[in-house]
């Protein structure tokens, strides 16, 4: 079936040599048989996806291009050059390629795997979650076919079911850490107890494989170090904005080396600034495990700080080996890694008070007062005072986290304030069946369809920052909280009524609030939390008070003071280098 498979022969080879480091092997493997069969579509589509592999993703579109021109039914050369297309994120001409593909062969399982998670990605979560049910029925055994089909799920609010699926995705493939990985970073959208979240990340760690000794650099303490940054995110992203301020405060004595885990766009203003302000940057995104595990030896990383957590794009598993000798886990994930090479993690005495070391792998490195800094955007948008009525509740959180528990929660705070209504924003509301299912939910709570506005998304960020003049009291999401949204609505003058869980991912806005020096706006059950945004919302000179004088709090706060951030973030850095030299030193006779 040459529409599908390249020649198996080659292509079993070819792959098995990528697989094992040797992908310049292959291409000249491809490239004799090419010299024998210059006609071949099939073996010039397997050359663009072995530059797929390799990064090089012009020269991947163009050989692909060429498989086409060559053989225009051939749907596996039209899948291939849909992934091409997404890595260098050109979705929508991705989505073109994949939804061809389909076309050509209706039964082909793989584009419909891709086309799950690109509609899900540009907010058409609907239509990816039919495409992840197809591809479930053409590909039953596939895992990675139930895998999109959560993230799809999750995006479209749907968490209790995402979890399932994904789960499904672990089931039919136990040893395959990613899927586990997927597995976790879902699983902190849910409630479940403590103790079982705790063991599933354990059961990851205990899944990837131990390659290699340790790295060891010079153990000496205090000597200048190097520090590795691992993250797909130091761009237009939040994670970005709250590592800013480690690089820009950097103190003398620290070299800093990017480890880039995701395509970049150059279009982004962010990554420009951002990548600037390391002393070098090694583009990692295309490099197997083994290859960045390298990478980071080769670099002589004293201290890797990696940023993602279990969320997507993460490269956790090449750090099982333990590339650094030192590893922490920062700002990006709220929870345990699982992973026993991880150190460290970076937390704070609110988002993981004592007796939280009970539930990760790592050692609690507690940056008190918070464990982020906020970087506001550079926008001259100033906090408006909304019309007095009617007054209006906002969460501007992603759907994920606005499932059944949240939505609940919220639905008692609009029956205890009569007229009042719920303004709810977040990119995913473009998909009217999100919408739909919100609704749903809020009618379970007996909140009427005239009571709730829904905004997909506004044309510039400045817009979206204004729409917060619309926002009396922001309502933090359960049970994982806001982070961006939370510290957004501060600096727009916006109180922020907050629920404490039990762990981290329910406590990071308690911890932002303490921070901004409003603890008076975290509750400690559910019946706290609808009083204290009732009295909030009963209030309106207080309410116009509040708008006025946030932003001032908020620059004269820690949240915002990142010279004293970028000190204490640095001077524990240096202090879990000091504890690794110490570790180094022979024992005394």
């Amino acid at each position: 079936m040459s529409a599908i498979n390249p020649p198996q022969s080659l292509w079993d080879r070819a792959m098995a040599m990528q697989a094992a480091g040797q992908r310049s092997q292959a291409i000249d493997l491809v490239r004799v048989h090419l010299r024998l069969r210059p006609k071949d579509a099939d073996a010039i589509s397997l050359m663009g996806v072995l530059l797929q592999g390799a990064g090089e993703l012009g020269e991947s579109e163009r050989w692909l291009r060429r498989a086409i021109a060559m053989s225009p039914n051939n749907a596996a050369a039209y899948n291939n050059l849909g992934v091409t297309l997404s890595y260098a994120n050109r979705r929508s001409e991705a989505i073109a390629a994949w939804e061809h593909a389909a076309r050509l062969y209706p039964k082909y399982p793989l584009p419909w795997i891709s086309l799950t998670t690109s509609y899900a990605q540009v907010n058409r979560a609907s239509d990816g979650i039919k495409a992840g049910r197809l591809a479930i029925t053409l590909a039953p055994d596939v895992p990675a076919a139930y895998s999109n089909l959560a993230f799809a799920l999750g995006q479209a609010g749907e968490v209790d079911e995402a979890l399932e699926v994904s789960r499904r995705a672990v089931e039919l493939m136990p040893n395959e850490p990613r899927l586990y990985s997927s597995f976790l970073g879902m699983i902190n959208y849910v409630s479940r107890s403590r103790d079982e979240v705790f063991a599933h990340h354990r059961s990851f760690g205990a899944a990837c494989a131990v390659r290699k000794a340790a790295a060891a650099t010079a153990p000496d303490p205090a000597r200048p170090i190097r520090m590795g940054i691992l993250s797909g995110d130091l761009r237009d992203h939040s994670v970005g904005f709250f590592a800013e301020s480690l690089l820009e405060h950097r103190p003398p004595g620290v070299e800093a080396v990017a480890f880039v885990s995701s395509m970049h766009p150059a279009s982004d203003a962010a990554w420009a600034r951002i990548r600037s302000r390391f002393d070098r940057v090694v583009d990692a995104w295309a490099l197997s495990d083994a290859a960045l595990d390298e990478a980071i030896r080769d670099e002589r990383i004293d201290v890797l700080i990696e940023l993602s957590g279990h969320t997507g794009g993460n490269r956790l598993t090449a750090l099982a080996s333990k590339p650094a000798p030192v590893i922490v886990s920062a700002i990006g994930y709220p929870n345990t890694t699982g992973l026993p090479a991880v150190d460290w993690r970076v937390v704070d005495s609110i988002t993981d008070p004592p007796g939280a070391e009970a539930f990760c792998t790592e050692r609690l490195l507690r940056l008190d007062p918070c464990f982020l800094c906020y970087r506001p955007p550079d926008l001259d948008v100033e906090p408006s005072v909304p019309a007095a009525s009617p007054v209006t509740f906002g969460s501007f959180n992603n759907s994920a986290k606005i499932g059944a528990e949240c939505t609940a929660l919220w639905a008692r705070v609009l029956q205890a304030v009569p007229g009042s209504r719920l303004l709810v924003k977040t990119q995913t509301l473009a998909d009217p069946a999100v919408q739909q299912a919100i609704r749903r939910r809020l009618a379970e709570g007996g909140i009427s369809e005239d009571r709730v506005e829904l905004i997909a998304q506004a044309s510039t960020r400045a817009e979206h920052l204004a729409l917060y003049g619309r926002v009396h009291v922001a309502l933090d999401s359960i049970p994982y909280n806001g982070t961006t949204t939370t510290c957004e609505a501060l600096w727009m003058g916006v109180p922020v009524v907050a629920l404490l869980g039990d762990r981290h991912a329910s406590r990071v806005s308690a911890s932002l609030l303490s921070a901004a020096g409003h603890p008076e706006w975290v509750a400690e059950d559910a019946d706290g939390f609808v009083r204290i945004a009732a009295s909030l919302a009963g209030d309106l000179p207080r309410l116009a008070s509040i708008r006025g004088s946030l932003r001032g709090e908020l620059r004269a706060s820690p949240l915002l003071d990142s010279k004293a951030y970028a000190q204490r973030f640095h001077a524990a850095i240096r202090e879990c280098w000091r504890t690794w030299c110490a570790s180094q030193r022979p024992a005394s006779t």
